[in-house]
């Protein structure tokens, strides 16, 4: 007789939790299965679930919250940064030389945390954001929700949004289990702090559970447990996806020829994409693959194409997949968070996976994505210190991407000469890399993607 509340925090989590066959699996572990949204209610309105959709109330950071959160956040990264050239990344790219007072302000934290940044230092800064936010009215609200809701546990499908914080607390203070999913690969790696501690936490493979326990010393081996992820689970559901022909009509493409699939990142992330895609457009147009293809680029749902309307306008043989996402709402302190996928880019990008020949993209997740289906990777990277480009080979240094480069499961272009080979060679020899692949996703994924909302379910419920 256990109930349960599932936070959906953003649009990636509503993907990942909602639209595979998780909350079918939790209701058959618990009485209860409650979810607590930060996206509005009516994103929920035609999926016909059986429970109850609880819109939460958005939460707004005080500046005094935020400068404890920061320094939190910053102390970590002062910690960690020794060794680990992406939190050393992240370290230099969250400075502000900003005059503003939270400009000032991260310049003061930057000279506090240089000498106060131990876990006991960043165990006070936690305490004293709580401290913060433990009066403020939407957290009082929290509190009040949770203790009439009587909830054994509540699981969070992200780890680090800032806005979960008092939620956290307020679950505390309900003697409620808090559970934490890590939500992307590069997380712990080379990102900040989580939002808050939590009673356990759910992570895709050992080499996760390792990161964790690394960066988290307060955490106890048996606070994990090895799930893998439901990010990939829709590629395994029957119900997602449509046929190859059904495939070639949509984006309007040549069926006689094999399709080369760009993947964009966003442009803070992924400045150089729009290179990326006129190499391969100019190469198309040059006759420089051995073979005719078609080219579809996928851009990233975080973001609106406009940067790409040129290259649209200029190679009209190019077919765009825009995610069909949408804006949830505007009014929040992380917007992004607030875009909503459907079930039909759901269908679409299970589609452009299975039935596109060779996926080229900035070292992005999409990699992994694209091996699940066993087809040939090429991850762009032509952006140094001293071409102009924005530098993505610093890339390449972030631990979780040594993983990639160092496992040879990708092929790695550097330059315009590097693309057009390595596109040229993917499409002779599909499987060259495979068993590369494979090991990848057996080290990046700990378990298999069938199965995967029955166990976090199961974990959830034996930990509540």
């Amino acid at each position: 007789m256990k109930k349960t509340g599932i936070v959906i925090t953003d649009g990636v989590g509503f993907r990942n939790f909602i639209l595979s066959d998780f909350i079918a699996e939790a209701e058959q572990q618990f009485t209860k299965v409650v979810i607590l949204s930060c996206l509005p209610k009516t994103a929920y309105e035609d999926l016909n679930l059986q429970c109850d959709i609880i819109e939460l109330e958005v939460y707004e950071e005080s500046f005094l919250t935020w400068f404890f959160r920061k320094t939190k956040e910053v102390a970590h990264l002062q910690l960690h940064r020794k060794g680990n050239f992406g939190i050393t990344d992240n370290f230099k790219i969250n400075n502000s030389k900003a005059k503003t007072p939270r400009g000032f302000a991260t310049r003061v934290i930057y000279k506090g945390t240089f000498f106060f940044n131990n876990e006991k230092w960043i165990a006070r800064y936690n305490k004293l954001q709580q401290l913060s936010f433990r009066q403020h009215t939407t957290t009082k609200k929290y509190c009040e929700l949770l203790n009439k809701l009587e909830l054994d546990s509540l699981f969070f499908t992200h780890q680090r949004p800032p806005y979960i914080a008092p939620l956290v607390f307020a679950a505390a203070q309900m003697n409620i289990k808090t559970i934490a999913f890590i939500f992307s690969w590069d997380n712990l790696a080379s990102k900040g702090r989580m939002a808050a501690a939590f009673d356990y936490y759910l992570v895709w493979s050992d080499l996760m559970k390792k990161d964790l326990l690394n960066f988290y010393t307060a955490i106890l081996p048996e606070q994990v447990e090895i799930v893998g992820t439901p990010q990939f689970e829709p590629y395994v559901l029957p119900r997602y996806g449509y046929s190859v022909a059904d495939f070639y009509k949509r984006f309007e493409l040549d069926d006689h020829r094999p399709t080369l699939l760009f993947s964009c990142g966003d442009v803070s992330t992924s400045p150089n994409d729009t290179v990326y895609i006129e190499s391969i457009a100019a190469a198309i147009t040059n006759d420089e693959f051995a073979t005719a293809v078609n080219l579809l680029v996928r851009t990233s749902p975080a973001e609106e194409p406009k940067r790409f309307a040129y290259l649209a306008e200029k190679y009209p043989f190019i077919r765009w997949n825009y995610p069909q996402w949408v804006q949830a709402r505007a009014n929040h302190q992380e917007a992004w968070s607030q875009r909503l996928p459907t079930i039909a880019d759901v269908n679409d990008l299970k589609s452009v996976l299975e039935h596109t020949a060779v996926n080229i993209n900035m070292l992005s997740t999409m990699s992994l994505d694209y091996m699940i289906f066993d087809k040939p990777v090429i991850n762009t990277v032509f952006g140094d210190e001293i071409n102009g480009l924005a530098n993505d080979q610093r890339f390449l240094k972030y631990a979780h991407i040594e993983h990639v480069t160092n496992s040879g499961a990708t092929y790695l272009a550097l330059n315009n000469n590097d693309l057009i080979n390595a596109i040229n060679e993917a499409l002779k020899n599909p499987f060259a890399k495979s068993a590369q692949q494979k090991d990848l996703l057996n080290l990046q994924i700990g378990a298999s993607l069938e199965g995967t909302s029955k166990r976090i379910a199961k974990a959830l419920y034996r930990w509540s």
